[in-house]
């Protein structure tokens, strides 16, 4: 005997709408598996759900560089919205102690990293790993080799930086003329090397400029000051030191005050008109060059969130670095900002109270 069972219209009415109930739940738990789930604001805008975590690292903290770099990144995370930035490096510019600062972070599960390396091959294992965790790395201002990093940032194009560094060092000698020295960062300072190696490559079209030695005072202040009273004391004909250095370009003009050699011995290369306006008005320095840390901390935190939030960077690809513009990445995934600022006495002060 078939047996059949009438279905009123209140319970189909019911049922349909349990249904739908469920499927909309579905829907919203689909939504919000991935990375980065969003909501909607008071004005109905899209924005995310959890703020994106940007760790920025320095390659050493009180580094006044850096100290505005992270400034930039601040500024980029409030004009982005739903961004938090953890600005951290280690107590001095060894790959060491990133390497520590970058295993914190990726104990905290941060979604992205970006880094100043102190050594362009020792990080590469770590941040390996922090990729296969889901983290999104690039590296800004010193690269990580590539297969350590999604991109690299330069603040400018190693052939610009070598070229004005070499240019600021000509105008400081009469005639153009003269013996000059470099006082580096560190050794393995993947940033540092390419710009001297710039400078090398730019010499030729300067004959009357001569190279006498390339030191090394590690991005600390008291070595910096010593390799540079040694190079005062070895060459007594030296005209021009080039520090391409935030620390050692200080800790050189101090020196060559200090050494009572003001007029006859000039400072130059890439330090903060902040630290620098001093030694400018008295003479030791005529004019330096840098670009702009904010913008670097800026634009840095803008890819590196942006890459996060799902947008494509890489090799040939251009992506938006907001009030900067854009980077146009090469085949190796380096994209340039500009090309350096140079400083003197008709603008220092005014960009002193900057950075």
């Amino acid at each position: 005997m078939t047996v059949i069972v009438g279905v009123t219209r209140p319970f189909v009415t019911a049922t349909v709408a349990l249904l739908a109930a469920i499927a909309a739940l579905l829907l919203v738990a689909c939504a919000q598996s991935g990375p980065n789930p969003t909501q909607r604001d008071a004005t109905g805008t899209a924005t995310p759900a959890h703020p994106v975590r940007i760790g920025l690292v320095a390659k050493s903290l009180g580094n006044g560089f850096f100290t505005a770099v992270e400034k930039g990144g601040t500024e980029a995370a409030a004009a982005l919205g739903g961004v938090d930035v953890i600005f951290t490096g280690p107590a001095t510019p060894t790959a060491e102690g990133q390497l520590e600062v970058l295993n914190s972070l990726i104990a905290q599960h941060v979604d992205a990293i970006a880094v100043s390396a102190n050594d362009p091959d020792a990080l590469v294992p770590t941040l390996k790993r922090a990729t296969q965790r889901g983290i999104k790395v690039i590296s800004y201002d010193s690269a990580v080799n590539g297969d350590g990093r999604i991109v690299h940032l330069e603040p400018s194009s190693d052939p610009l930086i070598g070229e004005t560094c070499v240019q600021l060092a000509a105008d400081a000698l009469p005639g153009k003329k003269g013996k000059f020295a470099i006082v580096s960062a560190t050794p393995t300072s993947t940033n540092q090397n390419a710009w001297i190696a710039a400078m090398k490559a730019t010499l030729p079209r300067y004959a009357g400029l001569e190279l006498v030695a390339v030191v090394y005072g590690d991005d600390v202040a008291d070595k910096s000051y010593r390799e540079t009273v040694a190079l005062l004391r070895r060459y007594p004909d030296l005209g021009v030191i080039v520090s391409p250095s935030s620390v050692g370009i200080v800790a050189a003009a101090k020196a060559v005050e200090d050494e009572k050699l003001t007029g006859k011995v000039y400072v130059t290369g890439l330090g903060l008109p902040s630290e620098l306006e001093g030694h400018v008005q008295n003479g030791t320095v005529k004019s330096f060059a840098i670009w702009n840390p904010v913008d670097l901390g800026y634009a840095a935190v803008q890819i590196a969130t942006r890459i996060s939030r799902g947008e494509q960077a890489g090799p040939k690809r251009t992506i938006s670095i907001g009030r900067l513009g854009e980077v146009t990445f090469d085949a190796n995934g380096i994209g340039p900002m500009g090309k350096p600022y140079v400083y003197d006495k008709s603008n220092v002060a005014q960009f002193a109270h900057v950075f």
